[in-house]
């Protein structure tokens, strides 16, 4: 089966996450698996283009000039004749769109992801809205969470073309990698990481305001968000004004994860709302226990007791008393951070994605050929 994945990326993120280990699995199964990335003229964010490249993964650009650009669906059909896709999957609301207005009448079964939706400010949310109603029209939806399946059906998705996948992601790459930060800690101290978009919804203010109640037990630990997003001049005045700027580092968008996590002694989630983070999961496979909020599909990934701890969301005192209870005790974070790698190997490996994924191509290929519209 030939798939092409539509996104309009802002970086290198959950969504591009999935796109990769997924692609890379299909291929490697003998399907084919192949990008279109969206170029847009103001802000062209071609980190996953690159880094598909870069893996052998086939990707190609698709100019598109300010926030409607009329040529954008005769691109996107063009492409998908001349890379002869078998199926559209799009990643995100302005994919899903242009994905719907390029391809409604070529007859190609349409699927689409739901990582979550970030509703910041009032331009977001309506564009939520829109996403959701246009989603009524594709052959399936993926939810990576129950939240997202719950608002998927509550704007009118039909049931029977809603399905659950979630997240995995591909192990190797954080099997003995290498540290890269462990320069940003005191010798003998703790590296406490957070991954992200910088947005309200991940919460990064919390972190900050939790970092600063541990300041006096933990003098020597250090502190770093990776990631960036429009929230960032926020982030860096809570952490100027609570006198923060010799222990935390906002080190923006890495390339080399698998070291970031090396490097790091345990991992935090203070996130308003989400999915299923593909951070969680990368954080798990490296060995790392986890302090984070029991929203969207968190819970399915981290254990309370078990492989971290799951806090209520929006409590900075909780968040705080959560992250020392860790930072005390080296003994608790080996076990739990073992246990975090044998879940991530048994139920969230992107072999086990890509054939949840595989089933819902199938399906909706087998109704396309069964209604005469397939090619």
């Amino acid at each position: 089966m030939r798939i092409l994945h539509i996104i309009s990326s802002g970086g290198m993120y959950g969504a591009e996450a999935v796109i990769l280990n997924l692609s890379r699995t299909l291929n490697e199964q003998g399907h084919t698996s192949l990008l279109g990335i969206f170029a847009n003229s103001s802000n062209p964010n071609l980190q996953l283009h690159e880094r598909a490249l870069a893996e052998d993964i086939e990707s190609h650009l698709i100019p598109c000039n300010g926030q409607v650009d009329r040529t954008v669906p005769a691109t996107i059909r063009a492409l998908a004749a001349t890379t002869r896709a078998d199926l559209i999957h799009a990643h995100g609301y302005k994919a899903d769109v242009y994905v719907y207005f390029a391809m409604r009448k070529t007859g190609i079964p349409l699927v689409s992801t739901c990582h979550t939706w970030y509703d910041d400010n009032l331009l977001l949310w309506l564009y939520g809205v829109i996403d959701r109603r246009i989603l009524r029209r594709y052959q399936a939806v993926i939810a990576v969470s129950d939240e997202v399946r719950d608002r998927l059906l509550d704007a009118g998705v039909p049931p029977d073309r809603v399905h659950f996948v979630r997240n995995g992601i591909d192990l190797r790459p954080f099997t003995n990698a290498v540290p890269s930060l462990r320069h940003l800690a005191v010798p003998g101290s703790l590296l406490i990481g957070w991954v992200g978009r910088l947005t309200h919804d991940k919460g990064p203010d919390l972190f900050v305001r939790a970092i600063a109640q541990l300041l006096p037990e933990f003098p020597d630990a250090r502190y770093i968000l990776v990631g960036e997003g429009p929230y960032r001049p926020q982030v860096q005045r809570l952490i100027t004004d609570f006198a923060l700027d010799d222990d935390v580092h906002l080190l923006g968008q890495r390339q080399d994860m698998p070291a970031v996590y090396a490097s790091c002694d345990l991992m935090v989630s203070s996130s308003r709302q989400e999915g299923l983070p593909m951070a969680i999961l990368e954080g798990m496979a490296s060995s790392l226990p986890w302090v984070a909020p029991s929203v969207g599909a968190i819970p399915l990934a981290i254990h309370d007791g078990q492989n971290g701890i799951l806090i209520p969301p929006e409590n900075v005192d909780v968040l705080a008393n959560s992250m020392a209870r860790m930072m005390r005790d080296s003994e608790e974070r080996g076990r739990t951070g073992a246990a975090a790698h044998r879940l991530t190997k048994s139920e969230f490996s992107a072999e086990r994605m890509s054939e949840d994924y595989l089933g819902v191509y199938t399906c909706v290929a087998n109704q396309a050929r069964a209604y005469g519209v397939a090619r």
